[in-house]
């Protein structure tokens, strides 16, 4: 009865969160972009009314029109079958960048927070890889690395794995002084349980509401490096290299810049105020405040 009551609670609680995050005009027309933004990006083979790498040179730097909704650019290719074939990759960064980040952050911060000995070792990292400008980190690591998709979720992973871990580590140090985790060492628990299933349960909202903003900020970064062409090879359509690609057309053919441009915003817009939705609601503080 009382597993069935709790699980009741839960259920209950998860509803009235969901309620209270989509009772926000702003975060219900953010919830509502993010998932047609990603929807485009998965059906885009079926979505696409044109082959995104298809070279056509007798329509290069077609404005918008019927036939192509958002333009050709300078090789004749359809913008809107690239901006949504493009959303697949950019997406996919950052999704895997957040999965990363989150890895290597909450073990780090785990560590730091719960384990003294290492904490000073650890917090020293952190510091000093946030002393880097997240852009001037990353595209040493790509360079380091090597131009691959691959290596850019590697770079930005590891450049947004301190913003992770720093809260995690903040977190832990609370958590680990409370009475049920004092409780769980007086009986014998082992340290690894105490933080799995004690304290690591317990930071899911925070960890939640980072691992939105840090997929905006890898959207952007992935974005940046590929203008700046050391990111993604500029043969994968992806919404940077698009604004790569389109710079020498700027006032000439304008919508090859301004609709992968447009997706980065939306997205990168949506993700953030989805966030600060998430931390507002989750915040016993805060939520008493809605």
């Amino acid at each position: 009865m009382a597993i069935a009551t709790q699980t009741m609670d839960a259920g209950h609680d998860r509803w009235q969160i969901l309620k209270l995050l989509v009772a926000r005009k702003t975060v219900l027309i953010s919830l509502i972009v993010l998932i047609l933004l990603v929807g485009a990006a998965l059906l885009a083979p079926w979505l696409s009314p044109h082959d995104p790498l298809k070279l056509s040179i007798m329509n290069r730097l077609k404005p918008p029109s019927a036939t192509y909704w958002f333009g050709t650019d300078d090789f004749g290719r359809d913008v809107f079958s690239r901006v949504i074939h493009g959303g697949r990759l950019s997406l996919m960064v950052g999704f895997s960048v957040v999965v990363l980040a989150s890895v290597l952050g909450i073990a780090l911060g785990l560590i730091a927070g719960f384990f003294r000995g290492a904490d000073k070792f650890v917090s020293r990292l952190i510091d000093a890889m946030m002393s880097f400008p997240d852009i001037l980190l990353a595209i040493s690591l790509v360079a380091a690395l090597g131009p691959s998709l691959l290596n850019v979720v590697i770079a930005l992973g590891i450049v947004y794995t301190p913003r992770l871990a720093r809260i995690v580590r903040a977190s832990t140090l609370v958590i680990r002084e409370l009475p049920f985790v004092e409780a769980a060492r007086a009986l014998g628990v082992p340290t690894w349980r105490i933080v799995s299933v004690h304290v690591l349960r317990n930071l899911i909202s925070p960890i939640l509401v980072q691992g939105t903003f840090i997929f905006a900020y890898a959207i952007l970064a992935e974005a940046g490096l590929s203008f700046l062409g050391v990111g993604v090879s500029p043969d994968i359509p992806t919404w940077g290299t698009m604004i790569n690609a389109g710079q020498q057309y700027m006032g000439q053919a304008d919508w090859i810049m301004v609709f992968p441009g447009l997706a980065i915003v939306l997205s990168v817009l949506s993700l953030q105020l989805v966030g600060d939705g998430l931390r507002d609601v989750l915040d016993p503080r805060l939520r008493k405040e809605l």
